[in-house]
């Protein structure tokens, strides 16, 4: 297996003295889909907001190829290379899915505010660089027909898409999947899940995706996390994980193989 990408060790986060992270260590290699899983309120998103800066946990440490992230601020991580598509979509509906996906970007620019300003052959051809990367990801998930559309008009499962694009156009070498099917039905679905796939395939990026469809995570995923109540409570591939007696237990009740 690969080396690891992001280090967690025995982290822990609570509110109000209720434990919503209680000592959880997880080693995401580097190019595989580590999928993490677990009832409501098992301590999923936060472990999330941890890695992406928005909480600061009160134990345990907290590498990105070995540097630490506790203390980093939320923009110093984006430009280490950590970038999140969010389950909630947090797209600008007056502004074309080509504009959305170009503020995935706006770290990236090397210009002056005054080069900006002046619209120097500098800013120029820095725009020209950025705005030719936002095309390859439309490209790639086939959003050809809707660049020059004002989100506001778009579909779901088209937003959805525009929202992932956004995360792609930051070049980021860890990508966090929150819920990404959330709210699809069963087609956008799938090709949500061959996008997905196709990122780590064909782009190489390291994904940790959290998921409530069970089979879509036993599907994709190389390495899977089952928390519980801010504890991890099982790690294995998707065969070990679908019939271990303690993620039954806590998560279905059935072995996931079974039923639908």
């Amino acid at each position: 297996m690969a080396a690891p990408l992001l280090v967690a060790e025995d982290l822990t986060l609570a509110f109000a003295g209720v434990k919503a992270l209680d000592g959880i260590s997880l080693a995401v290699p580097q190019g595989l889909l580590f999928a993490i899983i677990g009832p409501n309120g098992a301590g999923k998103t936060s472990f999330f907001n941890c890695i992406s800066g928005l909480y600061r946990p009160q134990g345990g440490t907290l590498q990105f190829d070995d540097q630490t992230l506790l203390g980093m601020r939320p923009h110093r991580r984006a430009l280490l290379g950590i970038a999140r598509m969010f389950q909630n979509l947090a797209l600008y509906e007056h502004l074309s899915v080509m504009e959305n996906m170009l503020i995935g970007r706006h770290h990236l620019y090397s210009t002056r505010w005054w080069q900006d300003v002046l619209w120097t052959r500098r800013a120029q051809r820095e725009e020209v660089r950025h705005r030719w990367r936002v095309e390859e990801i439309i490209d790639f998930l086939d959003l050809e027909r809707y660049r020059d559309l004002p989100c506001g008009i778009l579909p779901f499962g088209v937003l959805k898409r525009v929202e992932l694009g956004r995360a792609l156009c930051m070049d980021p070498r860890l990508l966090l999947l929150d819920e990404p099917a959330a709210g699809l039905n069963q087609e956008e679905t799938e090709d949500m899940g061959r996008y997905i796939l196709d990122i780590r395939e064909e782009l190489g990026v390291t994904q940790i995706l959290i998921e409530h469809d069970l089979h879509l995570v036993l599907d994709l995923a190389d390495h899977v996390a089952v928390l519980d109540f801010g504890r991890k409570i099982a790690e294995g591939t998707p065969d070990e994980i679908a019939t271990h007696p303690a993620v039954v237990e806590a998560y279905v009740g059935t072995p996931f193989s079974e039923g639908a």
